[in-house]
C-alpha cells in the first residue's frame, strides 16, 4: 500500500473460495498500475477482466485515455487491448518496463 491507494479506483477478482486471484488500481491522473495476476491463473482470462474494469472505470469517470508502465513480457498482453507502446525502455524496481497507451 501506499498514499496514493486511498484515491484510487481497485480492481480485485476473487475464486469462490474468497482467494484474491489478481489486482489493479486506476489513479486518478488516468494510470493503471498494480496489475498482478497469480501465477495459476494467468492466461484464464483475469488479467483481461481485471484490466477491462479498471479502464470501464476510466472511461465512466470522462477519462480520455489510460496509461500504464508494462513490463516488457507483458505487453503483448496490453497490446492485445489496443494499448501502443511509447517511448523508450525504462528500468523500475530492476525491471524493464515500457510505457504503454490507450486512447478512448
Amino acid at each position: 500500500m501506499d498514499p496514493q491507494d486511498a484515491q484510487c479506483v481497485h480492481a480485485v477478482a476473487y475464486a469462490g473460495d474468497g482467494q484474491v486471484l489478481g489486482t489493479g488500481r486506476l489513479l486518478p491522473d488516468g494510470h493503471i498500475g498494480r496489475m498482478a495476476v497469480r501465477h495459476p491463473w494467468r492466461g484464464a482470462g483475469v488479467g483481461s477482466l481485471l484490466l477491462n474494469a479498471l479502464m470501464d472505470a476510466a472511461r465512466q469517470r470522462g477519462d480520455t485515455q489510460v496509461v500504464l508502465a508494462a513490463q516488457l513480457q507483458a505487453r503483448p498482453f496490453y497490446a492485445r487491448h489496443g494499448f501502443v507502446e511509447e517511448g523508450e525502455t525504462f528500468m523500475d524496481a530492476g525491471i524493464e518496463h515500457r510505457q504503454m497507451r490507450l486512447r478512448f
